[in-house]
């Protein structure tokens, strides 16, 4: 496991959204499993991230499955969610640096995407 993939368990872990500060490119760019565009810049990653932490890290999250290398990272997890099993995968690329360039999720089944889409445009209009 390198470093930066080392940070990015501790920021889940620790439920440190402030964290992410240090871990994000300024241009980092956030893939939406349910936003057809994706969404460039720091901040809004950050504020892409922030929400999903507040759906997705509940007591049940973890992941299942982990493939990396230096610049890539596939990080499949499953969360319960008001009874429905979420699946999932992140997608990470990250720079020279150390630092996220590229956030992709994905997530299944379908009913997990609309519950996902709900809880998460509920977070983002309430920031």
């Amino acid at each position: 496991m390198t470093n930066h993939l080392a940070d990015w368990h501790h920021v889940i872990t620790s439920r440190d959204i402030a964290k992410l500060d240090d871990i994000l490119a300024a241009d980092a760019t956030f893939h939406s499993p349910v936003v057809h565009t994706p969404q460039v810049g720091k901040d809004i990653t950050k504020m892409y991230l922030s929400a999903a932490f507040h759906v997705l890290l509940n007591d049940s999250f973890h992941y299942v499955r982990e493939v990396a290398d230096d610049n890539n990272t596939i990080l499949e997890f499953m969360v319960n969610i008001d009874g429905i099993e979420v699946n999932g995968v992140d997608m990470i690329s990250w720079d020279q640096d150390g630092k996220i360039i590229d956030f992709k999720v994905m997530l299944r089944p379908y009913k997990a995407i609309n519950l996902i889409k709900e809880k998460m445009r509920e977070m983002l209009e309430s920031a």
